[in-house]
C-alpha cells in the first residue's frame, strides 16, 4: 500500500498510550507508521493537564505539525474519541480515517462521578475501573494500576479535569457534520460508560459512518485487543 497515513492513537480520561500497546503494534507490523501519543499532563514530561477538548484538540494538531505529519489515520477512545471528533472537523484535508472507539455524545458524567473525582480520587478509580470492564472479565487490575500511577505522578485532580472535559464538550454534532473522511464507530455491547446507544446523534450526524459492536465493554482494547486490531487493520486498509 502506498502512501501509509500515519496511525495517531489517542488515549482517554487518566489513561496514556499504553492503553493502545495490542493495536499500536498490529498496525506497526502490518507497515503503518504509528503516532501513540500522552496528552498533556499524562506522560512524564508533558506539562499541566488541559481542561477542555477543544484545547487537547489544538494541541494534538500542533503535536502533528511538529512531528511532520501531514495525513493521519485518527483513532481515539472514549475521551480521545472527542479529540479525535473534534481534530477532523478542524483540519479534514489532514484526516484520512476517523475510527472512535467508546464514542457518545453528549458524553455526560455522573455527578456523582465528579464529585468523587473531585474528593477522591481513588475511590473514583475504583469506580471507573469498575465500569470499564464487560462483566466476568478477569484482569481489572491492569488499568486500576495505570489509573493510579497517573494519578500520583499528576496530583492536580486529572481525573476529574478529563472527566468534566469530557462532560463540558458540546461540538459534537458540529464537529460530526464538518467530518469528510471514512469513519468508524467501535462499541462495546456490554460498555456502560459509553454505550452504543449513546453515539447515535454522531452516527446520524456522519451519514457514510461504519459500525462495529464488539462482545466487551468500555476497555475494549484490552478485553478484545484481536478484534479491536482486525477491525482498525481491515478499516484503515480498506481505502
Amino acid at each position: 500500500m502506498l502512501h501509509m497515513p500515519t496511525v495517531v492513537f489517542i488515549h482517554g480520561a487518566l489513561n496514556d498510550h499504553t492503553v493502545w500497546t495490542a493495536q499500536s503494534r498490529y498496525l506497526a507490523d502490518l507497515g503503518y507508521p504509528i503516532l501513540a501519543i500522552d496528552l498533556p499532563g499524562h506522560g512524564p514530561d508533558a506539562g499541566p493537564a488541559l481542561a477542555s477538548v477543544t484545547a487537547m484538540a489544538d494541541w494534538l494538531l500542533a503535536t502533528l505539525d511538529a512531528a511532520g505529519v501531514q495525513h493521519a489515520a485518527l483513532v481515539g477512545h472514549s475521551m480521545g474519541s472527542l479529540i479525535a471528533l473534534e481534530v477532523a472537523s478542524k483540519a479534514p484535508q489532514r484526516v484520512t480515517h476517523l475510527a472512535l472507539l467508546g464514542a457518545a455524545f453528549p458524553m455526560k458524567v455522573a455527578e456523582a462521578l465528579l464529585d468523587t473525582a473531585r474528593n477522591d480520587e481513588t475511590r473514583a478509580i475504583d469506580m471507573v475501573t469498575k465500569w470499564s470492564h464487560a462483566q466476568g472479565y478477569a484482569d481489572t487490575d491492569t488499568l486500576r494500576q495505570l489509573m493510579l500511577r497517573l494519578a500520583a505522578a499528576n496530583p492536580a485532580q486529572l481525573l476529574y479535569t478529563d472527566l468534566a472535559a469530557c462532560n463540558a464538550y458540546d461540538n459534537g454534532e458540529t464537529a460530526a457534520r464538518a467530518v469528510r473522511c471514512p469513519t468508524l464507530f467501535i462499541f462495546g455491547a456490554g460498555d456502560v460508560m459509553t454505550p452504543p446507544k449513546a453515539a447515535r446523534r454522531l452516527i446520524e450526524a456522519i451519514p457514510h459512518a461504519q459500525t462495529v459492536t464488539l462482545e466487551a465493554g468500555h476497555a475494549m482494547m484490552a478485553e478484545q485487543p484481536r478484534a479491536v486490531n482486525s477491525a482498525l487493520a481491515g478499516f484503515i486498509g480498506s481505502r
